[in-house]
C-alpha cells in the first residue's frame, strides 16, 4: 500500500497562500481525506461537500459526494460515488491528478488538490506534513457574498418587492403574435 501526498490549497481573496500538505494511504478512501481536510484547516465538518476528479485547467468532472443525494428514480447516467465508498487510487489518473474540494455549498468554501509526491508506504491514518497559512474562521465567508453566484442580471425590485429578471428581450422581439383580447378558439 502506498502513500499519496496531496496539497490542498484553499482558494481565498487573500495574497497569503494557505495550503496544507498531507499523506494519505493509497487504499483509503475519500471521506477519511475530507475529514483530515476539514480538521487541518479548523472547519468543523458538519456542512455538505464534494470531490470532483479535475483536470490541469481545474475544471470540475465527476463528483464524489459526502451523501448520497440520488433517489431511486432518477434517470443519471453516472450518478456521484459516495465518500466512503470511494478508494483513493481507483480515481487516480494522472500522476500529478488533482481534485476540487466544495465544501458547504452556502459559503462555498473552495480546495484546490494536487497529488505532489508517493510514499512507499501509506500511513495507517492519514498525517498532515505541512501547514502553511492561518486558516479563516469557517464563518468568516458570507453566505450572501454567494447569494447571486448564480443569477442573471437583476433589476431593482419593483412595487411588490419582487426582483425583475433582465432576459436580454424586448417586446420587438415578440412581434409577429397577436394580442387577444378574448379567447378565441
Amino acid at each position: 500500500m502506498a502513500g499519496l501526498k496531496f496539497r490542498v490549497l484553499l482558494d481565498t481573496d487573500s495574497d497569503n497562500e494557505i495550503f496544507r500538505d498531507i499523506l494519505i494511504d493509497d487504499q483509503d478512501n475519500f471521506e477519511s481525506f475530507y475529514k483530515s481536510i476539514v480538521n487541518s484547516f479548523n472547519f468543523s465538518g458538519n456542512e455538505m461537500a464534494s470531490f470532483y476528479v479535475s483536470n490541469d485547467s481545474w475544471d470540475k468532472g465527476f463528483e464524489i459526494s459526502l451523501m448520497d443525494l440520488s433517489y431511486e428514480d432518477d434517470d443519471i447516467d453516472a450518478p456521484a460515488s459516495i465518500m466512503k465508498n470511494a478508494i483513493i487510487k481507483n480515481y487516480l489518473e494522472e500522476p500529478d491528478q488533482k481534485f476540487i474540494l466544495v465544501y458547504d455549498f452556502m459559503r462555498m468554501w473552495i480546495f484546490l488538490i494536487e497529488l505532489i509526491g508517493y510514499e512507499k508506504e501509506g500511513p495507517q491514518t492519514p498525517q498532515l506534513l505541512l501547514s502553511v497559512g492561518g486558516a479563516p474562521p469557517e464563518d468568516s465567508k458570507s453566505a450572501e457574498d454567494n447569494e447571486n453566484m448564480f443569477v442573471g442580471d437583476i433589476d431593482e425590485e419593483d412595487e411588490f418587492g419582487y426582483d425583475g429578471y433582465d432576459d436580454d428581450y424586448d417586446e420587438e422581439d415578440l412581434g409577429g403574435y397577436e394580442k387577444y383580447d378574448e379567447y378565441d378558439y
